[in-house]
């Protein structure tokens, strides 16, 4: 079975980042994220399709679990998602440069390739850095942490309780599977 990302899942990351949750779960994207710069990708499409080339073929439940992460992220805090914005906007950029089409029409190889090809695996993660350091920081590494530090994803790497989520003592009585 694959595993499956849900909802709670990023409200549980969302926790491992210091976002206060209570009452996440009812959060929805609204028209202020409308389309990207010049009639493109929304940040929201951009970041969807990044996770998609990012996490594990087998993961399902990705956009639910993107959107509503990313969601919780930028809410109440307009830097970051200005940020998120200008990162995904790069990507979008960068990607309609050397594919001449959207990020979000690539096939998850050509998507990795782009990443791959803007630099971003060897650039420094940095809020105000150059364009791959902020796709590093705003589009990589978050959704990267967001995948691991959830209860899914911390499973996939043999974490039984990733930061921010209770196990409770029984999973420290278990041996591991």
């Amino acid at each position: 079975m694959s595993p499956e990302l849900t909802r709670r899942d990023a409200i549980v990351a969302l926790g491992a980042t210091g976002v206060a949750t209570a009452g996440l779960g009812a959060l929805v994207w609204d028209d202020s994220d409308g389309e990207g710069q010049q009639g493109g990708p929304s940040t929201r499409e951009t970041a969807v399709a990044a996770a998609e080339a990012l996490y594990p073929t087998d993961v399902t439940g990705i956009e639910g679990f993107v959107e509503t992460y990313v969601l919780g992220r930028i809410e109440d805090r307009p830097t970051h998602r200005e940020g998120l914005d200008a990162a995904t906007t790069a990507l979008e950029e960068y990607a309609q440069n050397w594919e001449d089409t959207s990020f979000t029409d690539l096939s998850r190889t050509e998507r990795q390739d782009i990443f791959d090809s803007m630099g971003v695996d060897g650039a420094d993660p940095d809020p105000s850095g150059s364009q791959r350091e902020q796709v590093r920081y705003y589009v990589v590494n978050d959704l990267l942490f967001a995948l691991y530090s959830s209860p899914t994803g911390g499973r996939l790497v043999g974490l039984e309780n990733p930061q921010g989520h209770p196990g409770g003592s029984d999973s420290y009585r278990r041996g591991p599977e």
